[in-house]
């Protein structure tokens, strides 16, 4: 169970919720870059991220941000090369990425292009393990996690009844996806419950009973895995408009 409660903050519609964040990114990144390091994210696919990514992309913060100490990383991909549509990491690219002046060795995708998935995530986790410098048995600890929560519940590519929820020594999984027909690459509930900060970021009415359930109903983390999202030393905070927060008993944070 998470330390502390989530922290909800609630905005009147998807472009409020944007600035919301996109001004709580740029905060967190300075205060860390202040200290004299560099600044972990890893980003989301889905629409309400996109959102974020061209705010960030455009000024104030395209000037306040000191990119060149961010460094980047994903939470999940579809298998897919990272020019296709469906790539989580060309839709960043487009909308983020090839707008600002960052370092390409800031840039840590996910190869899920490689031919087969599960080379794919051993690939990526070495990545993680080489960046962060992680012994046997130690996770990396992200600055920031974006995520979003899909109407089943789910979040990066955590499906529900998926073996890959109860993975607890790995950090990057493939699991093959039935409702999909398809495998994703995805970072482990471990790693996402080891970063300073999750920001969980939905939006739109169709979600709002699923939000309700997840956060207020239950605890049923195999039929809705966002419950599995407890950091037990960083902070939860979930970021809705107000669509998707309407079925809330009450406003948190």
């Amino acid at each position: 169970m998470p330390t502390q409660q989530p922290k909800l903050r609630i905005f009147d519609d998807p472009d409020e919720l944007a600035r919301g964040a996109a001004e709580e990114f740029a905060e967190r990144v300075a205060s860390k870059v202040e200290s004299g390091e560099c600044f972990t994210v890893a980003l989301s696919g889905g629409s309400t991220p996109k959102r974020l990514y061209k705010l960030l992309a455009g000024e104030p913060y395209l000037g306040r941000v000191p990119w060149q100490k961010v460094h980047f990383f994903w939470g999940d991909e579809r298998a897919v090369p990272p020019n296709h549509p469906d790539s989580n990491f060309g839709a960043a690219y487009e909308t983020l990425l090839a707008k600002i002046s960052v370092p390409p060795g800031n840039i840590h995708r996910i190869r899920a292009e490689l031919g087969d998935p599960a080379e794919a995530a051993a690939d990526y986790e070495d990545e993680l393990r080489r960046f962060f410098r992680l012994s046997d048995g130690e996770f990396p600890r992200l600055d920031l996690v974006f995520l979003g929560m899909g109407t089943d519940g789910h979040t990066a590519s955590l499906f529900p009844g998926s073996e890959a929820l109860a993975e607890a020594r790995r950090l990057v999984v493939a699991p093959w996806l039935e409702k999909l027909e398809a495998h994703r690459v995805s970072l482990t509930c471990p790693v996402f419950n080891n970063a300073a900060c999750t920001m969980f970021l939905v939006s739109g009415e169709e979600k709002s009973e699923t939000l309700r359930l997840v956060l207020e109903g239950p605890d049923e983390p195999a039929r809705y895995p966002a419950q599995l999202i407890r950091p037990e030393a960083g902070e939860l905070v979930w970021y809705l408009d107000r669509s998707a927060g309407r079925t809330l008993r009450r406003e948190r944070g």
